[in-house]
């Protein structure tokens, strides 16, 4: 277990941070035109696939902040 604080923990955290801006922002830009004229029953499945998929990548990320490993 870690006794010190280590850079990775505010700079991951500003990272991740950004990235989600970003992702927000790319999904805002450029998925939103494509299905804003669908019924929302059918905009919902997609909304809540992409609020999902950014999870998937952030265990590893974790693991990096915590202990500089990428596995």
């Amino acid at each position: 277990m870690r006794e010190t604080p280590t850079w990775r923990i505010p700079v991951g955290v500003l990272a991740l941070f950004a990235a989600l801006l970003v992702y927000g922002l790319l999904i805002a830009r450029y998925v939103h035109p494509m299905i804003a004229q669908w019924h929302a029953l059918l905009q919902m499945p997609v909304y809540i696939v992409l609020g999902i998929v950014w999870i998937f990548p952030l265990k590893r990320y974790l693991i990096w902040m915590e202990t500089g490993r990428w596995g």
